[in-house]
């Protein structure tokens, strides 16, 4: 599948099934998202909500919206539950929303199908099906900043970087303890791969959902293998479990290694003082010394339009909701610039988040610079694969722990190529891609 395949008919067909759609007002544009409050993965799903909410909200009450456009923002509960997921799915559809945001892996790879026949994008921020960065395949799902195969490269060049290079990585164990779910497996045949490519033993530690609050036998088996390093791809309550089962069993934390989503105050926090050097990968700012944070403080907490505890107000899980709604919202103004319309359609949104294009002026502009990388899309690259860096627990908030680093693109996103292409065989008939690429 090549983007030069593409016809102009595409055009017209996509510009036709949308057109039929009914606008959710004049004025404004319906921005649904996806949140838990509820349930064991509440813990990382409600600073989340807070950031995706806070973020929008601030622009209501600072800026009237988005080029004169309010968003209309509401909110569905899954409880982090794929079926709950679903029905919120065909909930919002017939509001005409301009993007689905799942927040789970389970429920994204249950709406790609849908999201591509109802023409719906689907802007799953650094998680989901990490193939579907290849847009020539995936026309409607976007994953940037990174997927989890770029995530899992970036740990994995953490680690080699500690050891010499890559070569240091050869006769190492490295443990991966994950959620055995769609999420925790996502990561799996990259970490597999590379084990053979660098000669390091890989050795799996699944957690079941039901059993993520007692994870001592997976930990007792970790004391055990005694692997040089750990990997986890936790999320809700297994991540507070794990920190304190390694604190327990003495596991040098500092090579303990979490994936972003695994990155939670509340997380951290749990092992306290003793978790201190655990450490996690990242892709925004942590705090509130930026502009953004406090204009969100100032229009929208401070106002009382907020759900947010004050005193996890910024933390590193709500900083990641308030740049997954800066997507969005990017999203949008990239494809008010290239259609000239105000109140776009997802269709328009589809071409503005394909040509999102983020750089250091507009970070500025929006108050970001310094908490965020550029960040580009293309009609090919969905997802980008941009920098990202380490963080480190000192015993009460994260800390930098070194600089941006790109992950290992040249290796990934080949294999990403292969493993689209396999879905799309799997899932066969799989449509071949009609809808145009636009710029602006």
């Amino acid at each position: 599948m090549r983007l030069k395949s593409l016809i102009v008919g595409g055009i017209l067909a996509a510009m036709a099934s949308t057109a039929a759609l009914p606008a959710f007002a004049q004025d404004s544009v319906y921005v649904p998202l996806f949140s838990y409050r509820t349930g064991p993965y509440a813990g990382s799903g409600i600073p989340i909500a807070n950031g995706m909410s806070d973020y929008l909200t601030m622009l209501n009450e600072r800026d009237g919206g988005i080029n004169g456009v309010k968003i209309n923002i509401e909110e569905c509960e899954t409880g982090y539950d794929t079926q709950k997921g679903v029905e919120c799915y065909e909930q919002v559809k017939a509001k005409n929303p301009l993007v689905i945001s799942p927040y789970s892996t389970g429920i994204t790879l249950q709406v790609i199908p849908k999201a591509g026949v109802d023409k719906i994008p689907v802007l799953s921020m650094a998680y989901g099906l990490s193939a579907a960065a290849v847009g020539e395949s995936s026309p409607w799902v976007f994953n940037p900043p990174a997927t989890y195969w770029d995530g899992a490269s970036a740990i994995i060049t953490d680690i080699a970087n500690r050891e010499g290079g890559m070569e240091g990585l050869k006769g190492k164990k490295i443990g991966y303890i994950y959620l055995d779910a769609g999420y925790g497996k996502e990561p799996i045949p990259l970490l597999e791969d590379f084990s053979k490519k660098y000669g390091f033993e890989l050795t799996l530690y699944p957690v079941p959902g039901k059993e993520m609050q007692n994870q001592s036998s997976q930990w007792l088996n970790v004391r055990r293998d005694r692997p040089d390093y750990m990997i986890m791809w936790g999320w809700g309550a297994m991540n507070p479990t794990a920190v304190k089962e390694a604190v327990k069993i003495r596991y040098p934390m500092d090579k303990f290694y979490g994936i972003w989503w695994s990155g939670g105050n509340d997380d951290a926090g749990a092992g306290g003082e003793d978790a201190k050097g655990y450490r996690t990968m990242n892709f925004h700012g942590v705090g509130s010394d930026y502009p953004v944070i406090q204009d969100i403080k100032k229009y929208v907490v401070d106002a009382g339009k907020s759900q947010v505890d004050p005193a996890k107000f910024a933390d590193n899980l709500y900083n990641r909701g308030v740049y997954n709604s800066m997507l969005i919202a990017e999203g949008i103004r990239q494809a008010q610039e290239i259609t000239g319309k105000k109140v776009i359609d997802a269709a328009d949104m589809r071409a503005g988040l394909e040509n999102l294009n983020v750089d250091e002026a507009r970070l500025k502009e929006i108050g970001m610079e310094g908490f965020a990388k550029p960040v580009k899309l293309s009609c090919s690259d969905h997802s980008g694969h941009h920098q990202v860096y380490v963080v480190e627990w000192d015993g009460k908030d994260w800390q930098k722990a070194g600089e941006w680093y790109s992950p290992m693109t040249d290796v990934v996103r080949p294999m990403l190529e292969k493993a689209a292409e396999e879905y799309t065989t799997a899932n066969a008939p799989w449509p071949e891609r009609e809808e145009a690429c636009l710029s602006n």
